[in-house]
This record gives C-alpha cells, structure tokens and sequence, in this order.
C-alpha cells in the first residue's frame, strides 16, 4: 500500500479561486440538489483500487439499487498527483461528485469553500467517529466531509535487544520503558540509538505536547493563538528533548521520512511511527541485519503523564466538491462505502475503523489490539484557516531542530515558533 505517503504530506494544493455560488448546494448537507441525479463521479486514490475494489463495487451496488440506471464512474489517483488535478478541476463545472482527501488535506479545500457541507446524521455511526477525523472534517461549526478510515502510531522495539538486558515483555509504563532504554543504552554505547527518534518529527513531538496537557495552538472567541510557550507545552517540549538527548545519537537534522530504512540497519532498539514502519523495516529489501522479522514487537506508546501517548491520527476522508450537481446521491454513496459493511471490510484489510464503536471491538483481538488501544487517545492539528502557512514554513521542525541541536532552549524555541505561528495562523 502507498497509503503511507500521506503520512509526511502537509496541506497542500490550496485552491486558488472556488466559486461557491456555482452551486445550489444547501447547509443541509445537499438534501435538495441532485438528488435525481443520472451520473456519479467519484474520485478515491489507488489504494481502494489496488487493496479493496470489492468494497467500491458494493457501494455502488446500493447506490444503484435505489436509483436505477445511475452511472458510476471511477478515477483513480495516487496521491502525489491528485491534489494538483483536483486544483484544476475544480475551477472548472467538470467536478467530481465524491473526492478522497487526507485528512491534513481538507483543512485548505474548507477555508476556501471547496467542498459543499453535509449533515452528519445521514451518515453511520457518526456520533462515535474518532476524535481525530471528526476534526479533521470540521470547519467553523459546520461539517464538509466523512472519514473513511484510519492509521494511527504505536511504538516497536526489537525483542531480541530488549531481552539482552533481561527486558522480556513490553512496557506498560513510561518508567518501565525508560529504565529498559537505559540498559539497553549503557549495553550498546553512544553509537547506538536505543531510542531513534528523528528530531524534527513534529508528529511525535506534539503527542509528548499533548500528554502534557499543552497544545499547538488554541481558539478563543473565533480567533487562534500559538500555545507551545505555555508551561504545560514547554513541560512536552522538554520530555521529547529528554528523549532525543539521551537515546537519539544519529543526525538531529534529520526528519522521519525514512526511519523505517535507518531502523532496518540494525542500529537502533525502538522507533515511534506509523503502524506500518516496523513491518517495512522488516521487509527483507530494508532488513540489513537479517534478525528483525521474528523480532520486531508493537506496543502502546505510554507517556510520561502516566496515560497512553495521544498519537497523531492520520487518515482519509470523503467530500462532496461544492460545484457537485448531484450532492444528495454523492452522500448516499459515501454512506454506503463508509457504512458498516464497509468498515468491516477495511478493517479485515487492516485499516483502522472511523468510529470508536468499531474501533472497540479491535481491541479483543491480539493481532489489531495494539493499533487499536493506541488511537483511542488521540490529537489532531489546529483546525485554524492559516494552518496551512504554519505547515508549509515548517516553523515546527525548525523549532525542534533548535531544540534538538541545542542552539535554543526550549522557552526560547517555542516563544519564537509561537510568534512565527501567530503570524498567519489566523489568515485565510
């Protein structure tokens, strides 16, 4: 699957001009417009083509059921393309009716009014949708999209290393991991990384900011202000440095774009990523040491709180472009894709389910358990119509590589990302 891409993809592709008014679409979520629509376009990324085309198939088979003769047609895009595509049609009266965003993606198309909104309640299961995508979705009160599914992060050591200090079972507490590490530090010595830990992996970062009780930023009164120089921001700040300081001894320059490659070079115990890191790393293309398939073991991330680490949730989401002409029946298919048929089956694919409710019953079964305990606690990034310049400037991964480097202290680091954010935070 390439779904891991998105994972570094910020918001990108923001949508010069959308003219709005070229629809009839209501706030009602399109009750009214092109509910006796004859054509459905609906644009999804290759991952439904390639991993679960049976799932598409029956979406369409329900939507067709109730209006017969409709036709559905698929475009399928991989996602280094599909924003610079949707872009330029969307300036156009050519829009798809259904469009596959990441959820870091939808935040640009809403500021701008790209997408037509839709009321929740037609949709399954959307009082329980993760906190995480239920953000995501959500602008200034009202609601532009439905998430699809989810991928959340664990942590993953190497059982071997671990037990080579007398380490047999994971950590439950952030004590117990940090007084495994430790060993495991003294054993290996300084060119070894019990701990890699990019520095400038904003992800896991903000999750230390989070368990601390801090933020990003924080809304009053309609308008956003920067928080990472906040007591309980800077306290994060501080415990991912204590991690980078004392576990992380590669390039603190360096971002998480390619842990799995450096993990797989036998030169570290642990990482903290993407669900899907430790079994790439793994993979006999990226394993330089032979070891790690019958070694490798996920767990809960535990946070220095005494709680779960609240983990970043990326996933997917389905919108309806506001220039739709058939807004009713696209909300009929989403439904029937992301109902519960559906997340069953991306479930049995090994996605993470939209909602809490399925989410639940992951957790009784010991291949799915561990993903699905860590996103029950979980974060996502200020839904303010200038986050997207926030993410573009990288004013995170600068403050953490002054951190990480120790060119600034951490007050002096956030103090400065804090003013750099307030900046255009909130600017359209």
């Amino acid at each position: 699957m390439k779904r891991r891409l998105i994972a570094a993809i910020g918001i990108a592709g923001m949508v010069v001009s959308i003219a709005a008014c070229g629809s009839d679409s209501k706030d009602d979520g399109g009750s009214g417009s092109g509910a006796d629509a004859k054509e459905l376009t609906v644009w999804l990324t290759v991952d439904a083509q390639n991993n679960w085309p049976e799932l598409v198939k029956a979406a369409d088979a329900a939507v067709q059921k109730k209006h017969p003769g409709i036709k559905i047609k698929h475009e399928y895009y991989g996602w280094p393309d599909k924003n610079t595509k949707l872009d330029a049609v969307l300036a156009t009266d050519k829009a798809p009716d259904v469009v596959e965003m990441g959820n870091t993606e939808m935040l640009g198309y809403m500021v701008k009014g790209a997408f037509a909104p839709v009321d929740p309640a037609q949709f399954d299961n959307s009082s329980a949708w993760l906190d995480g995508l239920k953000a995501s979705v959500t602008y200034e009160g009202k609601t532009y999209g439905v998430p699809y599914y989810a991928g959340g992060r664990v942590a993953n050591w190497r059982k071997d290393v671990a037990a080579s200090v007398g380490v047999k079972t994971p950590p439950k507490t952030y004590a117990e991991l940090t007084s495994a590490l430790d060993k495991i530090q003294k054993k290996e010595g300084d060119k070894f990384n019990a701990w890699y830990q990019p520095t400038r992996d904003w992800y896991a970062a903000m999750s230390f900011v989070y368990d601390a009780g801090g933020s990003i930023a924080k809304e009053d009164g309609g308008q956003w202000k920067a928080n990472l120089s906040s007591p309980e921001s800077v306290k994060g700040l501080k415990d991912f440095k204590n991690v980078v300081d004392k576990y992380m001894h590669g390039d603190k320059t360096k971002d998480e774009s390619d842990r799995y490659i450096v993990y797989g070079q036998g030169k570290s115990a642990m990482i903290f990523g993407a669900a899907w890191e430790g079994a790439t790393a793994a993979d006999p293309k990226n394993d330089k040491t032979g070891k790690l398939k019958d070694n490798l073991e996920n767990f809960v991330m535990p946070g220095p709180s005494g709680k779960n680490l609240p983990v970043f949730l990326g996933g997917s989401d389905l919108a309806v472009p506001v220039k739709s002409k058939a807004q009713a029946v696209a909300a009929e298919w989403i439904n029937a894709f992301t109902g519960p048929e559906g997340q069953k089956g991306l479930m049995g694919k090994g996605n993470l389910p939209n909602n809490k409710t399925d989410l639940a019953t992951l957790k009784d079964d010991p291949a799915t358990a561990v993903p699905a305990t860590a996103a029950e606690s979980n974060w996502f990034v200020p839904m303010a119509p200038g986050w997207g310049q926030v993410e573009k400037a990288q004013v995170l991964q600068t403050m953490l590589q002054n951190i990480g480097t120790g060119k600034k202290t951490v007050e002096a680091a956030a103090k400065e990302a804090d003013a750099e954010i307030d900046k255009v935070i909130n600017t359209k």
